[in-house]
């Protein structure tokens, strides 16, 4: 009987997950971290008397928003003492995710986990405040107001420049071979003069501990960086696009991935976002 129910439970749930996982994902910012979360509401679903359960969806929905606000908390303080700068596990993905783009993400990681769960389901996941307040048990004014704040907080990190894919992936490709040639005159063509470069070690491959601004300084690590790969070698996997931005995947002279994600601005890269913590490339073997 426990298999039968075991079965029963799966069929219900399973087709569920990808939603599941992409909404826990965009709470933690961590592939592993939002699997664990979704497995654990797998656990509760099969304990739980499905037969009294309405809608599945909003019942599961819900108990993974209530698992990562929980987690959150205990996520702060782990990025409090966290090294270098922290970015989200890189998603690669097969189309152009518009709707939480990596900036965004980090603009997230700035708002209370309630702020940042009202914005999610409602803004992102198009929820009506009814169903944000019974999923965070607040009321729906009270999720209205930190819906309305996190907005204030995150609107300039929307996507104001949209980039199609092909011409994305074009840039993607021509900023790997100029960056790992040490064509310097191609490479600083394609960089704002604003430009900035965030790369996530987490203390465990080298990287730089603070992001660096201005074109001078982007420039000067990328000269350092071309007679690095000239010796060593780096090797284009894929381009695509990583967290809705133009990018690539590497693979490193230490036989570690790398990726790179390039906002673009008017055609330019404005900003690089480099993760190389090898804990958060797991998923992309």
């Amino acid at each position: 009987m426990a298999e039968i129910g075991h079965a029963d439970a799966a069929a219900s749930f399973d087709p569920l997950r990808p939603k599941l996982i992409r909404v826990a994902y965009r709470m933690l910012g961590s592939v592993a971290d939002a699997e664990d979360v979704v497995q654990e509401a797998f656990i509760r679903w099969m304990g739980a008397e499905r037969g009294a359960v309405r809608e599945p969806e909003a019942f599961l929905r819900r108990t993974v928003t209530r698992l990562c606000l929980d987690q959150l908390k205990s996520a702060r303080r782990k990025r409090e003492t966290y090294v270098g700068p922290w970015l989200p596990d890189p998603v690669v993905e097969e189309e152009e995710e518009e709707d939480v783009t990596l900036p965004l993400m980090l603009a997230l990681e700035r708002l209370s986990p309630l702020e940042r769960a009202a914005f999610l389901l409602h803004d992102v996941f198009g929820l009506e405040f009814e169903e944000v307040a019974k999923t965070i048990r607040r009321d729906p004014a009270a999720c209205r107001q930190l819906a309305t704040r996190a907005r204030t907080h995150v609107r300039q990190a929307r996507p104001r420049y949209q980039v199609d894919r092909q011409h994305g992936i074009e840039l993607a490709e021509a900023f790997f071979a100029a960056s790992r040639s040490g064509d310097m005159k191609a490479l600083g063509a394609m960089l704002t003069a604003d430009v900035s470069v965030h790369a996530d070690g987490g203390g465990k491959r080298a990287a730089a501990t603070a992001p660096i601004f201005g074109f001078d300084a982007v420039m000067k690590v990328h000269e350092g960086l071309a007679a690095l790969f000239r010796d060593n070698g780096s090797k284009l996997v894929r381009a695509g696009f990583i967290n809705g931005l133009p990018g690539f995947v590497t693979l490193e002279a230490d036989g570690e991935l790398q990726t790179t994600a390039l906002e673009i601005e008017d055609g330019k890269v404005a900003a690089i976002y480099v993760v190389r913590n090898p804990d958060k490339l797991r998923h992309l073997h």
